[in-house]
């Protein structure tokens, strides 16, 4: 219990000098109080004595009195023990010039850089090398799909384990292990570049009509190569192992550094940092995927980037994750267990968490036996479940988008691919990172309550659900496409890509190359026709293509006279592309500013001792409900909208070439507004179930348990003193 200067609670003293004096000056009486960690206060008015004989005093059970034989360094022991504050460094050795990090803003840096090179791998290497990775090690798309998904299996695994154990223990030494296993995990994802030799170039495929056929046989082989498919999932493993840590230890170890009104601010930062990473990473692994991808060990090629048949060098950016990653473990493992000054801030919090009849469960224990107890106690809390279902179905709609954004973009308004992701990354990165910290900034600024955060998280919820709509409007018919939406002039059937025109050009259907003609766009230029290329020229350009009709022949000699198609689709007439990227960066803010106050709130509604494995749970049930199903779903939906796929030789279906524009719009709103809603129920709800602590009995984080706590102590002490 909290007196009028001080603190009767062994547990919550902070280490210092001045305490291990006190303790052992006088073999009658204890007296204890709470310091900062600044000189200056430790000078500070001398506090009461707290004499167990008066009756007016806490009938909680008084501290033992220390004898006189034992020494300072078992009371320095004892005190350490129970709340380590202490210097920046390893055993004895302290610099001088460690202790300008040893603050809240210090551990800031360092985790935002741990979360910016978890952000680079994980969601921007990996993504843009899959591609890559499936021409070289020669895997299906479902195989190259389970390297993506290991990641989040092996944080649901172990998520709620990390956070049990992790909560009393020291949380910068685990995230000394979380840049461990990331940088581990980094150097494992790319040692197939060193193991499956160099890559061999296959003949360049001729994409012009010719009489001779173009069309290979269906054969069906397996390559070694696949068998790579086991190292790059034992990376994604081992990237999720070190993940872990990061957002719930982590994430916990900043709010208890911080005032309560500043944690929003740096829980916010921290996940815009996470936010930002992948947007280096798109850009990092894009440039160096322009180098080839044998340059680094003397092999060089005369194909381009355009050539089908160009790989780029994927595997250098993991290299560099990897060696920044461990340079970040030596900054980690010098942090103590808790900040200078954790103490006196934690004595100056009161406790929000929901008031239910699961609270008198809320002791939190350090063995194994305690985990199903802990586990239950929080499945109990109605507002911490309605949150954690809140945010998983938040987090369904924006992997969903991550994940098809550019191919939603590309498709409705006729861009490139590399284009189109370009545009997706410059809408979605930013939007996110400033969503993340106006949040946090705005909770922090106006020192929202628990149940006031959860109604801001309402608040921009509902804003972003209204401008939702906006794909009903923003969106594009499809252009002429011959085979397709047009007939090859008037000849041929829909649906069909075959024409009398193109009949003798023995064309893949596997090999789309889209070239646009007389405003109209062609599968490839063999389907449109065309003999003839002029390679040299920028984008490529076709001529004597048989299924556009021109007035007169171009013959190679006459090159420069004009052509009949151009490589690329056709210029949409669609300027409706504008209008969606922003009203769409909008709603990105206004879906984002919820994340953070969310997280704040979850925080806040559970036990103190609870906090890191709520946060484990939080992002389990995340992962299984949201960022898991939701790319699966939208790909479905998204493939449920194709009207002309990919048929190899063999007959078998492949990826799609061509969408309804609209119907994809129309399905993308219905997820949408469906998730949205789900959001805001349960989010409302659980606004409605809150009830916080009566203010007549707000108890401070330092007292919640004093007499378990003193009852500790003195064993402690008796102990001490035996082997003394």
């Amino acid at each position: 219990m909290k007196s009028a200067k001080g603190i009767d609670n062994l547990a919550f003293v902070p280490s210092s000098p001045d305490i291990l004096r006190r303790l052992s000056a006088s073999p009658s009486e204890i007296e204890i109080s709470a310091f900062s960690s600044d000189p200056q206060k430790e000078n500070s008015q001398p506090q009461e004595l707290h004499k167990p004989q008066e009756p007016q005093k806490s009938p909680e059970p008084s501290l033992p009195s220390a004898p006189p034989n034992v020494s300072e360094e078992q009371l320095r022991s004892l005190s350490l023990s129970e709340f380590e504050e202490g210097p920046c460094g390893w055993r004895n050795f302290h610099p001088q010039c460690l202790q300008r990090f040893n603050t809240p803003r210090g551990f800031l840096l360092h985790y935002c850089l741990l979360a910016v090179t978890q952000g680079i791998v994980v969601n921007g290497l990996v993504n843009i090398s899959i591609s890559t990775i499936e021409k070289r090690y020669e895997m299906k798309s479902s195989l190259t799909g389970l390297i993506s998904s290991s990641y989040d299996i092996s944080f649901c695994l172990l998520s709620l384990f990390v956070s049990f154990f992790g909560e009393r223990g020291h949380k910068p030494r685990w995230l000394a292990f979380a840049a461990f296993m990331i940088g581990l995990g980094a150097l494992v994802f790319s040692l197939p570049q060193f193991f499956s030799g160099k890559y061999k170039l296959g003949s360049l495929f001729k994409d012009t009509c010719v009489t001779a056929s173009n069309s290979t046989s269906c054969t069906s082989s397996t390559s070694s190569l696949s068998n790579y498919l086991y190292v790059f999932i034992l990376g994604q493993l081992l990237l999720g192992a070190g993940g872990t840590p990061l957002y719930t230890l982590g994430t916990a170890f900043l709010d208890d550094s911080v005032p309560t009104h500043k944690s929003s601010l740096y829980i916010g930062t921290g996940y815009a940092m996470s936010i930002l990473g992948p947007a280096i990473g798109y850009v990092l692994g894009g440039q160096l995927l322009t180098m080839y991808i044998d340059a680094a060990v003397g092999e060089s090629t005369d194909v381009t980037e355009d050539d089908p048949r160009w790989l780029g060098a994927w595997w250098i950016g993991f290299l560099l994750s990897w060696i920044f990653a461990w340079s970040l473990i030596i900054p980690f493992s010098c942090f103590p267990k808790h900040l200078p000054g954790t103490a006196e801030i934690q004595a100056g919090k009161t406790s929000q968490a929901h008031q239910s009849n699961g609270n008198a469960d809320a002791k939190f224990g350090k063995t194994i036996k305690d985990f199903p107890a802990a586990l239950k106690n929080l499945m109990k809390n109605a507002v911490f479940m309605c949150l954690v279902l809140s945010t998983s179905s938040e987090a369904l709609i924006t992997t969903g988008f991550a994940t098809f954004l550019p191919k939603f973009i590309e498709n409705q308004f006729g861009l490139t691919s590399s284009f189109a992701a370009t545009l997706g990354g410059a809408v979605l990165i930013p939007g996110a990172a400033l969503g993340q910290i106006l949040g946090g900034f705005l909770v922090s600024k106006f020192k929202m309550t628990c149940k006031n955060t959860m109604k801001f998280a309402l608040f921009t919820s509902g804003v972003a659900f209204t401008l939702s709509f906006v794909f009903i409007y923003a969106n594009c018919e499809n252009e002429p496409f011959a085979g397709v939406s047009e007939s090859y002039n008037g000849t041929g059937e829909l649906g069909s890509l075959i024409a009398p025109c193109n009949a003798n050009c023995n064309c893949l259907r596997s090999y789309y190359y889209p070239v646009c003609g007389d405003g109209v766009q062609y599968f490839s230029p063999c389907f449109a026709g065309c003999s003839n290329t002029v390679s040299h020229r920028k984008p490529k350009v076709y001529y004597n293509c048989s299924c556009i009709e021109r007035k007169t022949e171009i013959t190679s000699t006459a090159e420069t006279l004009g052509f009949e198609a151009k490589a690329g689709k056709c210029e949409t007439h669609c300027a409706n592309l504008p209008i969606f990227l922003c009203i769409f960066f909008i709603i990105i803010i206004f879906t984002f500013m919820a994340s953070t106050p969310i997280t704040v709130s979850i925080l806040r509604c559970v036990n103190h001792r609870q906090r890191s494995l709520a946060l484990g749970i939080q992002f389990m049930f995340l992962r299984l409900l949201g960022t898991i199903p939701g790319p699966i779903i939208f790909g479905f939906t998204i493939d449920s909208t194709c009207i002309l796929w990919d048929i190899n030789d063999c007959g078998i279906k492949g990826a799609c070439w061509i969408y309804d524009n609209i119907k994809m719009a129309h399905m993308l709103v219905a997820i949408s507004v469906t998730c949205k809603v789900i959001t805001m129920f349960f989010n409302g709800f659980a606004i409605l179930l809150y009830r916080p602590p009566p203010p007549a009995t707000d108890v401070s984080f330092h007292n919640e348990n004093s007499v378990v706590t003193n009852v500790l102590a003195e064993q402690d002490l008796n102990k001490v003193v035996k082997e003394g």
